[in-house]
């Protein structure tokens, strides 16, 4: 919803001044560290679906009962009401602007339609100066134009996710449980899984919850010990909520194996840069106690790895390095979350 605007910016802005953070409510504490260190107002976008990550800090933090720090929100509505979208987002669209009247936060709308979008921003804006309070505007679908980022780089070295998920697959047992992240690489699984003719219920695509699909394979490991659980994380999606790497670590489940596909950027959403290039994963993941590390940028070294990495005893950790990139005609999921939740679980069941 918001790609092309953020596009624009990352062209356009220094990086001290925009700042991809790892997930929402990190960046509504940013925000708020820099309104008290400059008095100025500061601009936090988002997408709707990640406004419950930033729900603790706007009531216990900026709220005008307990500290009145003013910001301005942009928040895309995916799932807005009679605009078709995906599973994950209907809910969070119906009742989008319910929430913001729950927490007290007043808000505008703009579309490409709009003929008042000044007035609206500065009109909130001054309210956010004046009222101490954040303000947001909800964007619609389409509001932005097109705009081709100046930055993006592709390395043609490396493979691609889709080569890099196929490889592992077939290196993998067949009856391993697999959680995958949000965006992309579950779509990729899901196609990957109807070109091989197979079916869908050894996978259990995390189409929504961003960050947690290493914790919910976590749950499906511990308490399924004498099955192979593979989890397929993106850099974005495991920086997002790091903090369960040590939960990983203090259970030490030996049957949990994490797979990071690393771009460095997060692709699903518009190609935005994440901090993993500029900290070693390797370090941090051996730091949290997972038992051995590997990793490789190589499709044929890839082969090799995978069968070392699922063949040790867990909790194991391979980082695959993968080029930003993603076929046009991708797909999505034809099957519904709860049915692929009830093939997914009796799957689990079987011995």
């Amino acid at each position: 919803m918001l790609k092309e605007f953020c596009l624009c910016v990352d062209d356009h802005v220094s990086e001290d001044r925009h700042v991809i953070a790892a997930n929402e409510g990190n960046a509504i504490a940013l925000a708020a560290g820099y309104h008290l260190g400059t008095e100025k107002i500061p601009l936090v976008y988002m997408q709707n679906s990640g406004l419950g990550n930033a729900v603790n800090p706007l009531l216990s933090l900026c709220d005008p009962d307990v500290y009145s720090i003013p910001m301005l929100l942009l928040i895309g509505w995916r799932g807005e009401l009679s605009v078709q979208d995906e599973p994950q987002h209907v809910k969070q669209g119906k009742i989008q602007l319910d929430l913001l009247q729950a927490m007290d936060i007043p808000y505008e709308i703009i579309s490409k339609d709009e003929r008042d979008v000044d007035k609206k921003i500065i009109t909130s804006v001054e309210r956010a100066i004046e009222e101490n309070r954040p303000v947001s505007i909800v964007v619609k679908k389409g509001t932005f134009d097109t705009y081709e980022s100046s930055s993006l780089t592709l390395d043609d070295r490396l493979m691609t996710r889709e080569t890099s998920i196929e490889i592992i697959f077939n290196q993998l047992h067949s009856n391993s449980i697999i959680v995958s992240t949000t965006g992309k690489t579950s779509r990729e699984i899901f196609e990957i899984r109807e070109k091989n003719g197979e079916g869908h219920e050894k996978d259990f695509l995390t189409v929504g919850a961003m960050g947690h699909c290493s914790s919910i394979a976590l749950g499906i490991a511990i308490s399924n010990p004498e099955r192979k659980v593979v989890c397929i994380d993106g850099d974005g999606a495991l920086i997002m909520h790091m903090g369960s790497l040590s939960t990983v670590g203090k259970l030490k489940p030996e049957n949990f194996y994490h797979v990071l596909i690393n771009n460095h950027v997060h692709e699903s959403v518009g190609g935005q840069a994440t901090s993993a290039r500029f900290i070693s994963l390797l370090e941090l993941v051996k730091a949290n106690g997972y038992d051995k590390v590997f990793f490789t940028d190589d499709e044929e070294e890839l082969k090799h790895q995978v069968r070392k990495f699922i063949e040790g005893t867990g909790p194991n950790f391979l980082e695959v390095k993968v080029k930003p990139f993603s076929r046009k005609d991708l797909g999505r999921p034809t099957i519904k979350p709860v049915d692929n939740k009830k093939a997914f679980m009796k799957f689990v069941q079987e011995k």
